[in-house]
C-alpha cells in the first residue's frame, strides 16, 4: 500500500533504522563483554551517563531547539531557516567550549570521583572533541528534521554507529583484554570517530541540498539563545533528576536490608531488563517524536489551529490504541520475558506489575513532543520537576520500608500524575477532544476481548503458549485481530488526510497538502 502521509512514511523509516541500530548495539555489547571483559560494559555505562549530561550542557538540547525554531521559521513569511541553523551552531560552540574547559580543568577529579577511582584522565581529556562534533551534528540533524528529510538523518545515524562500532571492534581485537584506562580510551575513540564521520556527512549533505532564502532571519542570536534556554533547562533538569533517582535506588535498597551486592543486582535487573522490555515497543513513538515537534511548530507558526487540533486528536487516538495493546502483551507474557532475559522471577514480577502504566509512559513521548513543538517549555520543565519530586519522594519513603516493590509505586504515582497534567494541558491549548471512553476504554475492552478469543482458539486447537515460538505466534494472531477490528471500525485513520488543511511552504511559496 502506498502510504500517502509523509509523517507515517518518515516514522516507518526512522523506526526501521532505530530497530536496526538497537539490535546492532546489543550485539556490540555482547562483543565488548566477551573481548574486553564484563567491567568494560560498566565503564561504557558510566561513560554514557557522563557524556549524556555533558552533551546536554554542551549542545543545549540542540536537536530539539533547531528542529522547533527552524520549523517555525519555515512557517513564517520571508524567513531564513539557514540563519537559525547558524545561530544554533554558534550557541553550541560557545557552550561546548565552556563545558570542555571545565572537563579539561577537572579531568583528574572526574576520573577519580565519577569513574569510581579509575585513572582515566588521559582518555577523559579527549571528550571535548566528542562534545563539539556531537553538538554540531545535532544542530544539522535538527535542520534536516525540520525540513522533513528523515532519510538524511537516518543515514547519518547509521554511518555514525558504523564508524563507532568499527573503531571499537578493531581496537578491541588489537588490544585484547585491557585495563580500565585503555577501555575508556577505546570507547572515547569510537565515539569521536562516529561523531566526526556523521558531522562530515551531514555537513556535505547540507551544502549540497540546502536552499538560499531571500528573506531575513526573524531571530537574532540573542533571541535564539533566549528561546533555547527553556528547552535546554528542561533537558538539564530531566537529566539531573533522572540521575539522582537512579543513584538513590541502590542506596535505599541497602537501607531496606539488602547487601550492597543484592542492591546493585536488583538495580541492574531493573535497568538492563525491566526498563528495556517496557520501552522496546515505544521505538515507533520515539521515531515519531522528532517529526511531531517539527509539524506542531510549523503549524503553530502558521496559525493553523484547525490542523493542530486534528493532529493532536489523531496522535492521541493512535498512541492509546498502540500503547494499550503493548501493555496487554507485556502483562500477558511479562513472566516469560523476565525469565528468558535472565532476570528470573523478580524481573517477571516487576515487568508484569508496571505494564499497566505503559499507556501513560508512552503518551509522555507524544505529549512532550507536542508541548515542545507548541513552545510550552516552561510548563514542561515545571511538570518534570513535580513528576520527579514525586518519584524521588516515593523512592526515599517506600523502598526502605517495602523494598524493591517501592520502585513500582514510584513509577505509577509519577507517571500517572505527570502525564495526566500533560494531557489536560495539551487538550486545553489545542482545543482537541478528550474522548477518553472512545480512545482509552474501548482499546482496553478490545484488547481483553481479542486476547480471550485467541486463547479460546488455542485451547480448542491444543496449542500452548509456553515456548517463545508459541508465544510469538499467539502475539501475531492477537495483534492481527486487535488492529483488524480497529481498522474495520475506522477508529484510527492512519493513512487519511487530517482534514483539508493546507500549509504554505515559504521556501518555495507554494501550497502543498500535508497528512
Amino acid at each position: 500500500m502506498f502510504i500517502k502521509s509523509k509523517i507515517v512514511r518518515d516514522t516507518a523509516l526512522l523506526t526501521a533504522m532505530q530497530l536496526f541500530l538497537d539490535t546492532a548495539a546489543l550485539l556490540l555489547n555482547v562483543f565488548i563483554t566477551k573481548q574486553l571483559g564484563t567491567s568494560a560494559i560498566g565503564i561504557l555505562s558510566l561513560m554514557g551517563a557522563f557524556l549524556g549530561l555533558a552533551g546536554i550542557l554542551s549542545n543545549g538540547n540542540a536537536f530539539i531547539c533547531t528542529s522547533r525554531l527552524i520549523s517555525e521559521e519555515l512557517g513564517k513569511p520571508g524567513g531564513d531557516p539557514n540563519g537559525i541553523l547558524l545561530h544554533g551552531i554558534k550557541l553550541c560552540l560557545v557552550l561546548s567550549a565552556a563545558v570542555s574547559a571545565v572537563i579539561m580543568t577537572f579531568s583528574d577529579s572526574i576520573s577519580l570521583r565519577f569513574f569510581s577511582g579509575a585513572h582515566m584522565t588521559a582518555a577523559i581529556r579527549f571528550m571535548p572533541i566528542a562534545l563539539v562534533t556531537g553538538a554540531v551534528s545535532a544542530c544539522i540533524k535538527g535542520y534536516f528534521n525540520a525540513c522533513r528529510k528523515a532519510a538524511v538523518t537516518a543515514v547519518g545515524d547509521i554511518i555514525e554507529f558504523a564508524a563507532r562500532c568499527g573503531v571499537i571492534v578493531a581496537f578491541s581485537i588489537f588490544r585484547g583484554v585491557a585495563g580500565e584506562d585503555a577501555v575508556c580510551g577505546i570507547m572515547i575513540g569510537g565515539i569521536i570517530a562516529g561523531n566526526c564521520v556523521s558531522m562530515l556527512y551531514l555537513g556535505i549533505s547540507y551544502i549540497l541540498t540546502h536552499r538560499s532564502f531571500s528573506g531575513k532571519c526573524s531571530l537574532s542570536f540573542r533571541e535564539y539563545t533566549a528561546y533555547s534556554l527553556p528547552i535546554m533547562g528542561g533537558g538539564i533538569l530531566t537529566a539531573v533528576l533522572s540521575s539522582t533517582n537512579d543513584a538513590l535506588i541502590p542506596i535505599c535498597l541497602r537501607q531496606y536490608g539488602d547487601s550492597a551486592g543484592d542492591a546493585l543486582s536488583k538495580f541492574g535487573i531493573f535497568e538492563a531488563i525491566v526498563i528495556p522490555t517496557l520501552f522496546f515497543p515505544s521505538v515507533v513513538l520515539c521515531s515519531m517524536a522528532g517529526i511531531i515537534v517539527s509539524e506542531a511548530a510549523r503549524a503553530a507558526a502558521a496559525g493553523n489551529r484547525q490542523r493542530i487540533r486534528c493532529f493532536t486528536e489523531r496522535l492521541k487516538a493512535w498512541t492509546l490504541m498502540f500503547s494499550v495493546f503493548s501493555a496487554a502483551v507485556i502483562m500477558r507474557f511479562g513472566g516469560m520475558i523476565g525469565e528468558k532475559l535472565g532476570g528470573g522471577e523478580l524481573a517477571g514480577q516487576i515487568i508484569t506489575m508496571i505494564a499497566p502504566v505503559i499507556p501513560f509512559i508512552y503518551m509522555e513521548i507524544v505529549l512532550e513532543a507536542l508541548i515542545k513543538g507548541l513552545g510550552l517549555q516552561s510548563f514542561s520543565s515545571a511538570n518534570y520537576l513535580m513528576e520527579y519530586l514525586i518519584r524521588i519522594a516515593a523512592v526515599l519513603i517506600l523502598i526502605p520500608r517495602i523494598g524493591f516493590f517501592g520502585v513500582v509505586i514510584s513509577y505509577y504515582s509519577s507517571n500517572i500524575f505527570g502525564n495526566c497534567m500533560r494531557f489536560v494541558k495539551v487538550i486545553k491549548v489545542t482545543g482537541a477532544r478528550a474522548a477518553l471512553c472512545g480512545t482509552m476504554v474501548f482499546p482496553v475492552i478490545l484488547a481483553f476481548g481479542t486476547m480471550s478469543a485467541v486463547e479460546l482458539f488455542f485451547r480448542l486447537t491444543n496449542t500452548g503458549t509456553d515456548s517463545i515460538h508459541e508465544a510469538l505466534f499467539f502475539g501475531i494472531i492477537w495483534g492481527g485481530a486487535y488492529f483488524a477490528v480497529f481498522s474495520a471500525l475506522g477508529k484510527v485513520k492512519l493513512f487519511s488526510k487530517c482534514g483539508e488543511e493546507v500549509f504554505v511552504d515559504n521556501a518555495q511559496q507554494t501550497v502543498r497538502r500535508v497528512i
